[in-house]
């Protein structure tokens, strides 16, 4: 189940949201779901299940579930198949990375030394991204320097085939943000929260992507 918070963000930004919840007999071929979409959001949620990028378990990997995860990359492998706009938030920014053939860190502070990416349980903490100048991210976020959202344990560490890192946070450099130019107009995955900032333009970006990209 989704936050309100995601389809209020769609809808305040125009849009129509509807949700998708896993379903087994849509993995083989998403088709009959994704002729309906003009645009994708891979929401925040549960860590993924380390055996769909090949690694062991690592003890702060918490619940998982492994049917969203086989139904959420098959989507997400779909619709950009078909040039679908798509935007992962969170869990759907290492979703994406996942569905390209990348791999996660699985516990951030053994890398950074630090909580401060989920330094209270259930509560978003604030902190500043550096995002690529001229990058997708930038222009979808309105700015290079901005203010976000954040709430996770877990990132990106190898990069899927075509993605580039565009957004890095302030002081521990982790990957924020990551893309996939030449293969799609709009592809991005953020790792922060743009649902919950109230001012935050990514989703805005999505729909306006989405309502170019749809049939006239």
């Amino acid at each position: 189940m989704a936050p309100r918070s995601y389809a209020t963000a769609v809808q305040s930004a125009g849009a129509l949201a509807l949700l998708l919840p896993p379903d087994e007999s849509m993995v083989s071929d998403p088709s009959p779901l994704l002729e309906r979409l003009d645009g994708l959001i891979l929401a925040g949620g549960s860590d993924i299940d380390p055996a769909t990028y090949g690694a062991e378990r690592h003890p702060e990997t918490k619940t998982t579930w492994p049917g969203r995860d086989e139904f959420e990359i098959a989507v997400a492998r779909g619709a950009l198949d078909r040039g679908l706009p798509v935007l992962g938030i969170c869990r759907g920014m290492q979703l994406l990375n996942i569905a390209l053939g990348g791999t996660l860190v699985q516990h951030l502070p053994d890398l950074v030394g630090h909580s401060d990416h989920m330094h209270t349980p259930g509560a978003f903490g604030d902190h500043e991204v550096r995002l690529e100048p001229g990058s997708l991210a930038a222009r979808a976020a309105g700015g290079e320097l901005i203010s976000v959202k954040s709430h996770h344990h877990q990132g990106v560490d190898k990069l899927g085939e075509g993605l580039v890192a565009t957004g890095w946070s302030v002081g521990d450099e982790t990957i924020e943000a990551i893309e996939l130019p030449g293969r799609s107009d709009y592809a991005l995955g953020v790792v922060w929260h743009p649902e919950e900032g109230g001012h935050d333009a990514v989703i805005g970006s999505l729909v306006t992507a989405a309502r170019s990209k749809a049939p006239v």
